[in-house]
């Protein structure tokens, strides 16, 4: 009998062995897929995730185990990398003067210029501003000269021992005239905002970092 003619109402859930072959077989099998699937479902596909997770795992150890390697092999130019950058920063931090040099490092500035021919209007160093480990000084500053006065200043202040910078400056005609080489001429005025840097003692890093 196939299983096309068989009438699904008269079947007897009671007396299951009286059912026709073809109905039999054709509930096993899909009970077997039930069965099968539901084990897929509740540890197969688990089995499948973890397998995925551990797969994923061991990549990203490789690539880790990859970099310590390159890492491992370049030791010996990392160390001398690091050595150098701490000669260079040594030699940085001794061009920094110290508090108590300050006073002098600004007295050589003012004679810098006073020594190529400039006259001082003002020579304002302003409040401190802490930094990482420094400490900026910023200066502000008015002269008259003429321009190659100028040239000579700069180079001068560029070649002292300490660290100065000139951020930023302006020059202008003055208005009055000053007699130069037996003419009156009238002067030229340079006003600029330079920086020196000093370094924080310990226990300014200290203080600095909230400790007591």
């Amino acid at each position: 009998m196939r299983l096309s003619e068989i009438d699904l109402n008269d079947l007897d859930l009671n007396n299951i062995g009286s059912w026709p072959l073809a109905v039999k077989i054709t509930t096993l099998t899909i009970l077997a897929a039930i069965i099968l699937g539901a084990g897929y479902m509740l540890d197969t596909r688990l089995q499948l995730d973890k397998l995925e997770t551990f797969e994923k795992k061991e990549t990203e150890l490789k690539q880790l185990f990859e970099i310590k390697h390159a890492k491992a092999a370049n030791l010996d130019s990392y160390k001398q990398q690091l050595k150098e950058i701490q000669q260079t920063f040594g030699s940085l931090l001794n061009q920094l003067p110290g508090k108590t040099e300050v006073a002098d490092l600004l007295t050589d500035v003012t004679q810098t210029g006073l020594t190529n021919g400039l006259e001082f209007d003002f020579f304002k160093p302003q409040n401190e501003i802490p930094k990482d480990f420094y400490v900026e000084l910023p200066i502000e500053l008015k002269v008259r000269g003429e321009y190659h006065e100028f040239g000579k200043f700069m180079s001068g202040v560029a070649t002292l021992p300490r660290i100065v910078t000139i951020d930023s400056f302006t020059v202008t005609k003055s208005k009055e005239k000053t007699k130069s080489s037996g003419q009156n001429k009238y002067q030229l005025v340079l006003e600029a905002h330079a920086k020196t840097y000093r370094y924080l003692d310990e226990k300014e890093l200290k203080q600095l970092s909230g400790e007591q």
